[in-house]
């Protein structure tokens, strides 16, 4: 019998997503519920964005607390939250200044903007000349200009004509990088993990040997960081397992505790400078509600030692699926919290979500071969156990299917 919820966002909603069939109500911590009162632990955390878990007492009371104070107001004024907000992201991270946003992809494109203001304003770019270096499998959101650099053909097919002004170059390569650079090159942008690219960790010293090539020449190396930041990886910003600090960072998801979008782009005063008053702007980005809530879950991030409970329990959950013994299983990967599970092309990898749906495990694929665990970063070794024991039913269950068919 078809769910009436299900069937009414289909008849009303556009078809640009394909959900599991299960209708969330609720959530609590690493757990939702559906309209039936059946309780999943949930393996995705909305993408990295619910890293402190569903319905966090602490930042719903900021939530409640500011709501009830001043909301939005725009940025045609002062409030007294976004600057404590963002001097405190600034004094975590590292960097001088910081252009608060809503979402991911309004944050890549302030980071595109940037870059190509600070290569005509600061490098001498010749006007309209200059080049951003992308790499391929990338995910940096689904605007125009954003999917003008995917080599996703999904992403592209019928939304052109794309922006100009983008080299594609393979990921993890380092002379490939050297290689694409011109006098015309502004910026690399990069993620220090693929996650929608299936959860794909680049070689060790990758990302070290990235830094010195656009120091060189004279290029901002910008890395995403808005599924891998704030603590995902068991390090603040994933670029810190190489230890070192690119000339600027984009965030999102996490940063807005699981409750708002709230994006930020980070970097330093010479290249947000570039910027004045009418550039580049948004309505709600930097509103108080968000600012509030974004500060709220900054400091229960360090408070509580998240990022390094998201190591240990990463390193933990990593053990227990490497135990694992399937003829389906290709391969373990990833760092803290955010681990692919690559499965043989021989059995959808969506087939095995639908499955541990029906164990009370809530996962997705990525490009139909890698499953992704990602939970809230307050997990526990007891709710690990939980998740692994249901895949492992899960994986004897499509052996078996496997087996029959051959």
């Amino acid at each position: 019998m078809a769910n009436p919820v299900i069937e009414r966002e289909r008849l009303y909603g556009a078809h640009n997503y394909e959900p599991l069939p299960v209708v969330l109500t609720r959530g609590e911590g690493v757990y939702v519920w559906d309209d039936a009162g059946k309780r999943y632990i949930d393996m995705m955390s909305a993408y990295s964005a619910v890293s402190h878990g569903h319905c966090h007492p602490r930042l719903v009371k900021v939530l409640k607390e500011q709501a009830e104070q001043l909301n939005i107001v725009s940025r045609a004024f002062y409030t007294d939250k976004l600057g404590p907000f963002l001097e405190r992201v600034c004094e975590l991270t590292g960097f001088e200044k910081a252009l608060p946003m809503n979402t991911g992809a309004e944050a890549v494109e302030t980071a595109l903007k940037a870059a190509r203001k600070w290569a005509y304003s600061v490098k001498g770019v010749e006007a309209d000349q200059a080049e951003v270096i992308a790499c391929a499998g990338n995910f940096h959101g689904r605007t125009i200009t954003v999917v003008s650099m995917s080599t996703e053909p999904q992403y592209r097919a019928g939304f052109g004509p794309f922006t100009p002004g983008f080299k594609i170059i393979p990921y993890g390569d380092v002379s490939a990088l050297e290689n694409a650079i011109t006098p015309r090159t502004a910026a690399f942008l990069v993620e220090p993990i693929k996650g929608e690219g299936g959860i794909v960790v680049p070689p060790e010293g990758y990302l070290k040997a990235c830094e010195a090539i656009c120091r060189q020449h004279n290029v901002l190396m910008i890395c995403d960081e808005i599924q891998t930041g704030l603590g995902r990886t068991g390090k603040l910003l994933a670029y810190q397992h190489e230890a070192i600090q690119p000339d600027g960072v984009v965030l999102g998801k996490a940063l807005g505790g699981g409750i708002l979008p709230v994006s930020l782009f980070l970097t330093r005063r010479e290249v947000m400078d570039v910027f004045t008053p009418g550039d580049h702007g948004s309505t709600f980005g930097g509103n108080p509600l968000a600012a509030a809530v974004g500060k709220a879950a900054l400091d229960l991030l360090m408070e509580d030692q998240l990022i390094e409970r998201a190591a240990r329990m990463g390193d933990y959950f990593q053990a227990q699926l490497k135990r694992l013994v399937s003829p389906l299983i290709k391969d373990v990967r990833g760092k803290g919290l955010l681990i692919g599970l690559e499965i043989d092309e021989k059995y959808p990898a969506r087939i095995l979500c639908l499955k541990l749906l029906q164990h009370g495990v809530l996962t997705r694929d990525t490009h139909g071969t890698v499953i992704r665990f990602a939970p809230p970063l307050i997990i526990t070794e007891e709710q690990i156990d939980t998740a692994v024991s249901a895949l492992q039913k899960v994986l004897a269950e499509a052996d078996a299917e496997v087996k029959e068919k051959q």
